[in-house]
This record gives structure tokens, sequence and C-alpha cells, in this order.
């Protein structure tokens, strides 16, 4: 049986201790299938952030249990934490993040050069990660000489490069218009059908959120509703 790509298991999370203690999340349980697509709502402060910062090995939780493609994140040295985000966990943030001494074609190849991949097939894979997202010339070209919904675009494309197969993507439209945003949607949303990736995202807009399969809404650190296609599950905390 296929383990879930993505499975947290009454997960806490913490920051400080004894009176000035805050607490980020509260027994959040959820699983995602390979190949879904999630969206993550709720106000400023509830908990997505971190939700993602755990699903993707970014911060520890401090209690309960973060499994990506059934390994269990805590079993895991940091060197093997690390090759996991290399290879399987691709992130997509408001902030871009890229390098901009870096051409495009570079900042998608970088990963793949960190985890050893020889320069050809290094190349290779990212040709084809920008040609999935739609960028198919200028990729010698650095970040500055792109719009924001492009550099966005290569952005994506560094998150699933590879054999990735779980993208988290934390408000990716915050910073573009919304003609831009809108495509940028259009993207995330087709990836599970293009290439199989599984995705998470983070977004304050009821319209992206209406893309996705599944919709878990956030409160005070916990999944407060679940809405399924058209079928809303109040108190859903899978």
């Amino acid at each position: 049986m296929t383990s879930p790509m993505l499975e947290l298991v009454d997960v806490v999370k913490s920051y400080g201790a004894g009176p000035g203690e805050v607490r980020a999340l509260t027994g959040v349980s959820l699983t995602l299938r390979a190949g879904e697509f999630v969206a993550v709502r709720g106000p400023s402060g509830c908990g997505k952030s971190t939700l993602l910062h755990l699903a993707g090995g970014l911060e520890d939780p401090t209690a309960g249990r973060v499994l990506v493609d059934g390994r269990d994140l805590h079993s895991m040295d940091p060197t093997e934490r690390a090759a996991l985000r290399r290879t399987e966990v691709g992130y997509v943030f408001q902030r871009l993040n890229l390098v901009p001494s870096l051409t495009a074609l570079e900042n998608v190849m970088l990963p793949l050069d960190l985890d050893g991949v020889r320069a050809g097939e290094a190349r290779a894979r990212a040709t084809e990660a920008l040609n999935t997202v739609g960028l198919d010339h200028r990729l010698d070209r650095f970040p500055d000489d792109f719009s924001g919904g492009q550099q966005q675009r290569i952005a994506i494309a560094r998150a699933i490069v590879g054999s990735r197969r779980l993208l988290l993507a934390d408000e990716p439209t915050g910073s573009l218009d919304t003609g831009t945003g809108e495509a940028v949607m259009e993207l995330l949303a087709g990836l599970p059908t293009a290439v199989g990736t599984t995705v998470v995202l983070v977004t304050h807009e009821p319209r992206y959120a209406a893309r996705a399969e599944r919709i878990l809404s956030m409160r005070d650190g916990r999944i407060i509703d679940e809405t399924v296609a058209d079928i809303t599950l109040t108190g859903a905390t899978r």
C-alpha cells in the first residue's frame, strides 16, 4: 500500500517556555495523498506557516510526528533531512529567494548541483522544469531581467526540479498583481496533473483556495474545518 505523501499526527508546536510560551499548533493531524492539491486558510498568526515549516522539516514539532512519503522526519539526522529537502520537498514563498547572480537556468539547477548531479543532467532537468512552468527562452538571463510573475515561475521550477514530489507554497502570489497571481495559481493548480506533485498552498485569498481539492481552515493553531469539493466537514482535523 502506498504511503501518504505527507502525514502529520497529533502535532504540537510551541515556542518558548513557562509564562512566555506561545503555542503555534495544537493537536494537528492531516494526511495528504500523492498528487493532491490542498489549500490552508486562516487569519494571520493561526499557524499556517508553522505547519508548512514542520511539513518540510525546517522546524521540529514539540510533540507528535511528521512523515514525508512514510519517513518520520524525527528519525532522520541533519544530513538525511537536508537530502530529503533537496530531492523531495520544494518551497515557494512570497519572497522569491532567487540568487540574483545566477541565471534563471542556474537558479533551477542549484538544488541538483548541491545534490551532486552531473552538470549536463542538471541542465537538462532544469530546462525541463522551466518548460513545465512555461518558460522556454531567455534562460541565460538573470532574475532582474524577468517580471515578478516570471520570477515566481522560476522559483516554482526550482521547487519541482528533479524528483521532488511535495511542493509547499506560502502566499506565493502575495507580491503579485491580480492578473499575474491568477496565472501563477493556474500553474500551481495544474502541477498535480502535469507532474504528479502534491501541492500545499497557504493563502489568504478565497478565490485561490477554491482551486484546491480540499481546503483546511485554521484558527488558533488548530484545523477547525475542512471543505472537500463542495461538501463541508465541520470540525475535521484529519
